[in-house]
């Protein structure tokens, strides 16, 4: 129960601060706002897509980070992987 905890609230505030860089981002490379959401049909393709698909990988690349950091604090301090994070050999 307790890594569930940990590693869910990792991966949420992985999941904040990358929104919150890709939103910077987003400002700084193309000088306008992200669309508020790419999936709403005013929304032009041009700008959807692009959007989606960096804030996708943004997403998914700062959890798998903050999981795994997770998991390593977490063996530090059990000795042992959290349950499903066993290594594959």
């Amino acid at each position: 129960m307790g890594w569930r905890l940990f590693g869910g609230l990792s991966a949420i505030l992985a999941g904040i601060a990358a929104r919150k860089l890709m939103v910077k981002s987003w400002r700084v490379t193309t000088g306008a706002n992200p669309p508020a959401n790419p999936a709403a049909p005013g929304t032009q393709w041009r700008e959807a897509v692009p959007y989606a698909l960096a804030s996708g990988a943004a997403m998914g690349l700062a959890r798998m980070l903050a999981t795994r950091k997770a998991a390593g604090y977490y063996r530090k301090s059990t000795g042992h992987l959290p349950p499903g994070m066993e290594e594959v050999t």
